[in-house]
Formats: C-alpha cells, structure tokens, sequence
C-alpha cells in the first residue's frame, strides 16, 4: 500500500487523466479522496482550500500555463508533493525541467500508465515520510567534503555525480554545495539559472530557517537541491567560518547527505567546510606537481587533527597516458587510494558542455561503472549497515524515464524524487 487517507487534487480537463488517475489510486489505496479541477483558474483557491497531501498537474490547461501554477501551489502548499504530467516530446525534458524548478517533486510522461503513476506516487511518499521522520529523531545527515591541490582535477566533476548518485540510491534528499568562491562552476555544469546564491542567506545571520534556505537553493532536474557560489564577476559579501557552521548545522536537519565542492584557497572559510564534514575526500591526478601539492594539503589537515579515515585519496584519470601508478602514489603520499576513477576526458568535456552530469546521460562505460562503485564504497563507509539496492546509481537516475538527450523513452517513470 501506498498511504492510507490520502488527499489527492487533480487540475486536469482530460477525462482520459482523470481515469488513469483513479485507476492508479484504487489499485494502491485503501482509503484515498480526489479531487478534480477542471478550472484551472480556480485550482490554486481550491488547493489552499482543500491543502491536499498531492496535486497533480497536467500539462495541457488551456489558457493557463502549469509551470506558473505548480510555483503558486508549491508557495501555497508548501509541504504538498506537487506532480506534473507532460506530453512525451522533445521539449518534455525542458518543460519538466522547469516544473521541478518551480516546486513540482516529480513528472510523469503522457500517455499515462496507472501502475507507474502508483509507483511514482509511492516512491514519492516514501521520501517525504523518512525526511519527516529524519527531522522529527534527530537523525543529522551526512556531510562530504570534496578538495583537491590544485586546479583541473575534476573535483567538481566528481562533487556532481557524487550527490546525484547517492539521491539515486539512498533514496534521501541530497543538498550539493559549490563552496569555490574563487571559481564557481556548479551552477553551469548543472545548466542552473537563477537569482539566489549562499549570499542571500548572509545578512539573516543566525536566523536561518529551513524556508529561508529553501527557497534560496536551486532545485535540479535530478531532484538535487543546489546552493551556489555567488558570481565571480561579483564582489561577493565574505563568507565566515561562522556562517558555514551555522549553514552545515541546519542542512544536516534538512537533508540526508550534504555533498560539499570546496575550491582554493584552503582559508578558514573552506576548513570550516572540511571541519563540519564527516569525510573528506581529496581528488588527486598522477602527475608529480599535484601529488606534492596533495602531500602537503593532507600535512594541513593532519595538523588540525583529521585522522586517516576521514580523508580519502581519490586518483582522476588514473589511465591517462604517461601518468603515475597507484603504486606509485600511495607511497608519495602515505595513503591508500581508496579509489580511482579512468581518464574519459572527451566525456567529460561533452558532459559540462551540456550542463547533463554523465552519470544522468549514460548507463555504461568505465568511467559511469567507477562512480557506481564510488558510490557504493560512500555508502557502506557513512552508513555502516549499507542500504539494499538492485540498481547502480546509472541505471536509477538515467534508466527511468528519460535519457536527457532530448528523447524520452519508455518506462514512462521519471526519476525526480524529493
């Protein structure tokens, strides 16, 4: 089962939607009410009427365009899980894009199947029960921490995938934080345009609140919740370690992972970061100059008392051509290599070209199976019991419902959890 008693509001005109949608809900629930707007220029009055658990939005709304809608529900109900419904076409995967952005929690492609709008419902759910029940134990969630010694190590890169990974299989809600404020690339590699940055929750000083930060962060396409680095055409207000503690310490109660991009210099602003994380993983490449620059970053943060279980080495591009053994570089840095990821430059230039993290545009290849087992390694190591999955983070987040090349593809379940 589903859930018991669950509200649901439809805003849909399409008799076909509307049956499909019973269909799903009396197959799953044992006690549900729906509710059906056919108006749209009524549904947002009716929503805060009713404050339904679920409302689902269709696509096709005569003179009223959804995306606006979902942001007036969303504002409205804050705490509803808003789905949108979108025609399988070419722009499905923009128009989806900008659902998630306004408030939607997830998307659905049309013609609708009822057992995959109960799974997605299900699905759904379930993530808004643990993130309640997280909140309510006191469960903090867990931070990493991704730096590296230099430049073009593809710690970014890494810091991406990482969290869209481990959305996809810990099923938790996961906040990336691009803490390079030197050189932000977050927002671009995710092809994220917005207003808000981490400054916008500056002059709140220790006032955060989760609404607060909420509404500054930039939902992903993925589901990821983003909070970027101010623009550095900017002269951007300076961020105190203080800040970061207060920061770290409200989204361990918001999120189940915190997955942290510290750029250079390593200030006190970034050892803030790396203090509050509960690993903190070093991107290196195989090449002298950056090993004695890592040798000398792990020698900083031994000085502050990291013990050798929270950091782990990570060698990128570990085949390229000419670079350094592992052998080779656990012996330079006294540490194990806790994993390596192999040289696919040209996929990941086309990747960040794009602004689509290749761990959501393919399923195979060497560089897509290394991430699976990083993150498979993440998740053993923070959360010891492990978590049972039957799929790869690929497969999860590319394998249902769109290959974010412009096609989307059956089965029409989309990936977009909370």
């Amino acid at each position: 089962m589903v859930e018991k008693s669950l509200l649901v509001m439809l805003i849909s005109s399409d008799e076909t939607v509307r049956r499909v949608v019973e269909h799903a809900l009396s197959g799953s629930l044992e006690d549900y009410q729906l509710d059906v707007v056919g108006q749209p220029s009524l549904a947002s009055l009716r929503a805060a009427e009713l404050r339904p658990q679920v409302v689902i939005v269709d696509d096709y709304l005569d003179d009223t365009g959804p995306i606006e809608l979902i942001r007036d529900v969303s504002r409205r109900l804050p705490d509803a899980i808003v789905l949108f419904l979108v025609e399988t076409c070419p722009e499905a995967i923009s128009a989806a894009s900008q659902a998630v952005m306004a408030g939607a929690k997830g998307f659905l492609t049309k013609p609708l199947n009822a057992r995959d709008l109960a799974t997605h419902l299900g699905d759904l759910l379930g993530r808004d029960r643990a993130a309640r029940n997280r909140t309510r134990e006191g469960i903090e969630g867990h931070v990493i921490a991704f730096c590296s010694p230099k430049g073009g190590t593809g710690r970014t890169t890494m810091a991406i995938n990482t969290a869209i990974g481990l959305q996809a299989v810990t099923k938790a809600d996961v906040a990336l934080i691009d803490a390079d404020y030197v050189s932000p690339a977050i927002d671009v590699s995710l092809n994220i345009h917005t207003q808000h940055d981490v400054t916008d929750l500056l002059s709140r000083g220790s006032t955060l609140d989760e609404e607060l930060v909420r509404s500054v962060m930039a939902r992903h396409a993925s589901g990821i919740s983003a909070l970027l680095a101010p623009s550095p055409d900017g002269s951007p207000e300076r961020i105190s370690a203080a800040h970061v503690h207060r920061l770290l310490a409200l989204l361990k109660d918001l999120f189940g992972w915190i997955v942290v991009d510290v750029g250079l210099p390593l200030d006190e602003t970034a050892f803030a970061f790396l203090d509050g994380a509960g690993l903190v993983v070093v991107s290196v490449l195989p090449e002298l100059v950056g090993l004695r620059n890592a040798r000398i970053m792990l020698e900083h943060l031994y000085t502050r008392g990291y013990p050798d279980h929270r950091i782990w080495v990570v060698v990128n591009r570990a085949t390229m051509t000419g670079g350094i053994s592992q052998r080779d570089i656990e012996q330079r840095l006294h540490l194990h290599v806790h994993h390596t990821f192999p040289d696919d430059q040209p996929l990941v230039t086309h990747s960040v070209n794009r602004g689509i993290p290749l761990i959501m545009s393919h399923r195979r290849g060497a560089l897509v199976n290394a991430y699976n087992k990083f993150i498979d390694k993440l998740v053993k190591e923070m959360i010891p019991q492990g978590i049972e999955t039957k799929e790869s983070p690929a497969s999860t987040v590319a394998g249902q419902g769109q290959t974010f090349d412009g096609r989307v593809r059956r089965p029409r379940l989309g990936f977009w959890p909370d």
